[in-house]
């Protein structure tokens, strides 16, 4: 069985899990993710010949040079192997490995000069650092050291697809196409599991979200930058263990200039694709989540340091996941954000099941069907605040400049009434739209939420869904 259920992967998960949130909460996580692991199927077929041969032929005029800046600390050597190797099979052939090394040993090194002695390959480029300087401090090491246009991070036990870097040079050629000098660029992954020899988990993110990645880093690998804006912010030491998140808070931070509305997103790109193996072996946050405990505070303070950057009047909290937060705005969002235009809850029907709250873009209702225990698989992205099209109009909050768009969709006047809902194990008493004069089926109330997500962003704002704000509603037609 490809996708196994009962492995030391989600034993160990379990146990974790069961330590932190209870009988309950483990229950129903672990209920979830055995449906996850049920309704995955899923098998990571690598391009073949004859496609890697039209990548090279197209990109064979790409100017761009891809530094790979690679820390090494006393690595498996067929671990390291494997990941030179997975560098050396790019079809994309205009890119340099840069490997740190601050192991106290020569074994990296002797590897390192071996594989370069019988490939001749000079592009990669070996460099033993006097001190291990933490992860932070090696791989600035390495990025002094990058000659590239871009440089990309790709940990010492992990590899990358064959054509990584193709993917990667192709949307710097459509980014410059279109007049845009692409800053940060990003893909999906996977993970590797290293017992069943097999490829699991694929994680299919999202294209830049603001809220999402002030819940979790869900941007991770394959990380590229442009090699002047990764040089001028560079990993900051006091962030280690979350280095790499504090590196992209302080990235999007960069292309919000102060006095916009919005940061520039044009420049941040997602390839959909699976770019990046991340190893699960014994010792990897991949596989041990509590084996860097260290690392989730880090991120809690990155994401802290972030939001006061930003000038946000907030208090960041680790939720129930590690590596996942909760930004607690002073007094509320709509009056610390000046970007948010709307803030909505999700509904939530007799059952326990979500039936409305976040709308894409086609007018799906996310997670809809989903238990209100279930927090959305292995991400939780169920549970995270994010930005979407729209939230639903009976379970919303506009700030005041916008609401005579709320009168122009509905007819009413834009009041706002009380409701107490539940907001994690509490409950709490908070205002929202006052929609008591509309009378329209389900149809009708998922049409004029779209068109005031739409009128909302069309305005410059965005709208965000806090799905920790629940109502329980026994009639679908009203709260």
């Amino acid at each position: 069985m490809r996708n196994r259920i009962l492995n030391s992967d989600n034993v160990r998960k379990t146990i974790n899990y069961l330590k932190k949130n209870g009988l309950t909460g483990t229950f129903y996580a672990a209920a979830e993710r055995v449906q996850e692991e049920r309704a995955v199927d899923y098998h990571y077929l690598p391009p073949d010949a004859k496609e890697l041969k039209r990548q090279r032929r197209e990109t064979q005029d790409y100017p761009w040079l891809f530094s790979i800046v690679t820390p090494a600390y006393e690595t498996k050597e067929a671990h390291l192997r494997e990941m030179i190797a997975s560098v050396q099979a790019q079809s994309y052939p205009n890119w340099e490995l840069i490997i740190v090394d601050a192991g106290e040993s020569d074994a990296v090194e002797r590897a390192v000069r071996q594989i370069i002695l019988d490939t001749g390959d000079l592009r990669i480029r070996y460099s033993r650092l006097s001190e291990n300087r933490g992860i932070a401090g090696n791989t600035n090491a390495g990025i002094a050291l990058a000659k590239g246009d871009y440089i990309a991070l790709l940990d010492h036990d992990d590899f990358i697809t064959c054509d990584a870097l193709y993917y990667m040079a192709r949307s710097v050629y459509q980014g410059r196409q279109e007049n845009l000098l692409p800053a940060l660029l990003y893909s999906d992954e996977d993970k590797y599991d290293e017992g069943a020899g097999i490829f699991v988990s694929p994680h299919i993110k999202q294209n830049f979200n603001l809220d999402l990645i002030m819940s979790n880093n869900y941007i991770c690998h394959f990380l590229t930058m442009e090699a002047g804006l990764i040089k001028s912010l560079l990993l900051r030491e006091e962030y280690d263990g979350a280095q790499d998140y504090d590196l992209v808070l302080r990235a999007v931070d960069s292309l919000w200039p102060r006095g916009a509305l919005l940061p520039d997103t044009s420049r941040i790109r997602h390839i959909s694709r699976v770019l990046y193996h991340w190893r699960s072996h014994r010792d990897s946050t991949a596989l041990n989540t509590g084996s860097k405990s260290y690392a989730y505070e880090a991120g809690r303070r990155a994401l802290a340091d972030f939001c006061e950057r930003r000038g946000f009047q907030a208090r960041v909290e680790h939720s129930l996941h590690l590596g996942f937060y909760n930004v607690c705005y002073e007094p509320n969002m709509l009056s610390v954000r000046k970007d948010v235009g709307a803030v909505g809850g999700r509904l939530l029907d007799r059952y326990g099941r979500v039936y409305a709250g976040a709308y894409d873009e086609n007018g799906k209702c996310l997670f809809e069907g989903l238990p209100a225990r279930f927090t959305g698989g292995s991400t939780h992205r169920a549970v995270l605040t994010q930005d979407c099209a729209a939230v639903d109009i009976r379970f919303v909050r506009l700030r005041e400049e916008l609401w005579p768009l709320f009168s122009q969709i509905t007819g009413l006047p834009y009041r706002e009434r009380s409701l107490l809902i539940k907001a994690g194990r509490e409950k709490k008493e908070i205002r929202i739209a006052d929609v008591e004069g509309l009378s329209c089926d389900e149809a009708g109330y998922r049409k004029l939420s779209m068109a005031l997500g739409m009128a909302v962003r069309s305005a410059g704002y965005l709208v965000v869904w806090e799905p920790s704000l629940s109502c329980e509603a026994v009639k679908r037609r009203q709260l």
